[in-house]
């Protein structure tokens, strides 16, 4: 299974139904990066997705994007692959 790190904040309803849906799919362990603890990791996070919101989502060296992405992957059929290292 592909490593997954995700950027987070505390309180962010749509960080906790990523990882919702990620160990849904078997995900055990996904490095969580909170931004909001760390203003240096948000800057990271901005540079490296040119997004401001979280959740951002990588699956591998594949940056996924928010939650949204990641459901209609997960619907498109193309979660599963991926997570496997097979996209």
């Amino acid at each position: 299974m592909q490593p997954v790190k995700m950027y987070t904040t505390a309180v962010c309803p749509y960080c906790i139904r990523a990882k919702q849906l990620l160990k849904a799919r078997g995900v055990d362990a996904i490095e969580e990066i909170r931004i909001d603890m760390d203003p240096q990791e948000r800057a990271r996070m901005m540079a490296v997705t040119g997004r401001r919101t979280v959740p951002q989502i990588f699956i591998g060296d594949t940056h996924v994007g928010g939650c949204d992405d990641l459901v209609a992957l997960d619907g498109r059929g193309g979660l599963m692959p991926l997570l496997q290292g097979a996209a």
